[in-house]
């Protein structure tokens, strides 16, 4: 299970670095518009990402010849996700949004695993034994899930609802519509909520000051307006006070007591 576990991770780094760091955004546009010398260029930089990385952490694996045969299947996979989902961009089939780049990643974390699992040559009844030992954690994580879930994205309905009547006043000192001024703040909010959680649930306490300051300084010029400060202050109060509640909760049902770290 050990060697699995490391080739998925060597894998899964390759494949990151090939998409997100050594992926131009020139050649990104290139493969929407269904180039293929770009596909080349970007299935030669997969191969030879996942090949050095391997030759780093296995080169035990990596010196196999299986090892070739199995990278050029992952990288025509990748290739062959990165050209569907372009070509259903450019027909209307589907958004070039949020949704589209999720499932695209999953696709991609689903062939890292099976070729990991190729390589690691893992009978699939160990996988499955080790998933079975994992159930016993599976409360804490739907627990985990269910207060990430509840405290970000419908904190953030509350946080709207009771700062209603406070928004039309805001907008005296901003130069954005009332929908751009609340999508602001419900994409900002999202994110502070996700940052108290996870800044309490690793007992970190001082991080929320640090969240705090940050958007004061943002918002500064416009806190010269009274109206616009107490919308500011308040929603976020709610917004902090929200996660904080949500970081208690985490905090009693891993580690027993709400008691932080020093």
């Amino acid at each position: 299970m050990q060697l699995f576990t490391t080739c998925f991770l060597a894998l899964y780094l390759a494949h990151l670095l090939t998409d997100f760091v050594l992926q131009s955004d020139r050649m990104v546009a290139q493969k929407k518009a269904g180039a293929v010398p770009a596909y080349a260029r970007h299935g030669g930089i997969h191969a030879l990402a996942c090949t050095l990385i391997m030759w780093l952490a296995l080169p035990d694996v990596a010196s196999r010849s299986i090892f070739y045969a199995i990278m050029a299947g992952l990288t025509l996979a990748h290739l062959a996700i990165d050209g569907a989902k372009s070509q259903l961009v450019r027909s209307g089939g589907i958004d070039d949004d949020a949704k589209a780049l999720l499932c695209d990643q999953l696709l991609h974390l689903l062939t890292v695993g099976a070729a990991s699992w190729l390589l690691a040559a893992t009978p699939l009844l160990d996988l499955i034994s080790r998933v079975r030992a994992y159930q016993s954690q599976m409360e804490k994580l739907l627990l985990l899930l269910v207060v990430y879930v509840g405290i970000i994205f419908g904190g953030g309905y509350v946080v709207r609802f009771l700062t209603k009547a406070l928004g039309q006043g805001a907008l005296c000192a901003s130069d954005v519509t009332r929908d751009e001024l609340q999508n602001a703040g419900m994409y900002i909010g999202w994110l502070e909520r996700f940052l108290v959680l996870t800044a309490l649930l690793l007992q970190s306490p001082a991080t929320v000051g640090l969240i705090f300051t940050a958007k004061s300084i943002a918002r500064y010029p416009e806190l010269k307006s009274v109206r616009f400060a107490e919308y500011f202050l308040i929603g976020t109060l709610l917004s902090v006070s929200i996660g904080i509640i949500g970081g208690l909760i985490l905090l009693r049902a891993f580690y027993g007591s709400v008691v932080l770290a020093r």
